[in-house]
């Protein structure tokens, strides 16, 4: 999107567009990979020797404990929408923030590591708001760094807590402090390379007659990323927005409170302490790059709670448990709030289709829009991507 020499800003229709990422083709493709693998994994809970103690507890969980991690699933998820429009966008409506931001946690669910699927999507929403490039990296990176904010903190909080005997639990210096002082660490070096990247920016020409080469492109336009959503980061901190605080707690809060059901579904859970730990470093597993996380997360769950001496059978019960609330109900929920979306769009299509010249509308990532011919131009003032 440019802005032509009256300050109006000029969408073509390439920004209008849904990302190749997001065809039904490629989700179709995705969920179909999804429900193989979990299909799998039913078959081998189900059918291999020696798992008999699992399959009995599976057999006999209670129910109500899963609704009740299904609810803890939605609620999370609107943590994760509030979030969003913190971040992104707050003059975006309710309903539009709901529809993008559920339609994010459904294509995470389906697509690999780092959510290319919802960063996909969200990426597409803000192009549409004429936000440029930089803009978007930066609040991305932002977006990233909030929403770990929680997890790291938790880790350093509750580590010391086990370790100095707050919290009843593992005491062992290895499972405890340790990890506080690696997530504290990780704290401080982030900070630090956003220093470094931001000086370094500072110190760079600001044009050069040398050529450069693809990758330094990347690297410097990485580096810019990096300074800029640290910076944004710690400007949303200090902010000290009620609305962030709260989607940030619900959505780590909410999810983790959902092992806690499925391990009650089972059986007894484990101490908070031991289950926080355990949820929190297991979560790591989500880096491998497979669909959902799947066997990655999962694995990394239930290693890092055998660890802190849960049994195996119960912590991998409670896990195939969780993982099937976390991954199905944001597909299905997101699935919904897309085809919403979708119905939301192909409604704006027709508006503008059937549109005179000098016509206004309202256009979802752009606001009140003015017909141009075969352009959208929209004010810049109504512009929600402030």
């Amino acid at each position: 999107m440019e802005r032509g020499s009256t300050g109006v800003a000029e969408v073509a229709a390439s920004d209008l567009n849904l990302p190749a990422e997001l065809s039904r083709r490629r989700l179709r493709v995705r969920l179909l990979i999804a429900t193989g693998v979990l299909l799998t994994v039913i078959a081998v809970v189900t059918l291999l020797p020696g798992l008999g103690e699992l399959r009995s507890r599976l057999a006999h969980a209670k129910p109500g404990w899963l609704v009740l991690g299904v609810g803890l699933k939605l609620l999370s998820g609107l943590g994760y929408v509030a979030v969003f429009r913190v971040v992104f966008c707050r003059r975006m409506s309710w309903r539009i923030s709901y529809q993008i931001g559920m339609s994010e946690l459904g294509a995470n669910a389906l697509f690999p590591t780092g959510g290319a699927g919802g960063l996909a999507l969200g990426a597409w929403a803000l192009r549409r708001g004429g936000m440029a490039a930089r803009e978007i990296a930066r609040r991305s990176v932002a977006f990233f760094l909030l929403t770990s904010i929680p997890n790291v903190v938790g880790v350093i909080v509750v580590g010391l807590g086990l370790a100095v005997g707050v919290l009843a639990g593992e005491r062992n210096l290895l499972l405890t402090a340790a990890p506080a002082v690696v997530a504290a660490a990780a704290i401080a070096v982030t900070l630090l390379a956003g220093r470094i990247a931001a000086r370094s920016q500072d110190r760079r020409p600001r044009s050069s007659p040398v050529r450069v080469s693809r990758r330094a492109r990347a690297l410097r336009a990485s580096l810019i990323a990096l300074a800029d959503g640290v910076q944004e980061a710690l400007v949303l901190l200090r902010e000290a927005n009620l609305v962030l605080i709260l989607g940030l707690l619900a959505y780590l809060v909410f999810d983790l409170m959902i092992l806690w059901a499925t391990f009650r579904a089972i059986g007894p859970a484990p101490a908070l302490g031991v289950l926080v730990m355990g949820y929190l470093i297991g979560e790591l597993g989500g880096l491998i790059p497979i669909p959902g996380g799947i066997g990655g997360i999962d694995a990394g769950l239930v290693g890092t709670l055998v660890l802190y001496h849960v049994p195996l059978t119960a912590a991998a019960g409670a896990v195939l448990a969780y993982r099937a609330i976390a991954i199905w109900v944001p597909a299905i929920v997101g699935s919904a709030a897309f085809v919403a979306l979708r119905h939301t769009l192909r409604g704006e299509a027709n508006a503008i289709a059937v549109c005179a010249p000098q016509t206004e509308i309202e256009i979802i990532g752009v606001g009140r829009a003015v017909i141009r011919g075969e352009q959208v131009a929209a004010a810049s003032g109504d512009n929600w991507l402030g």
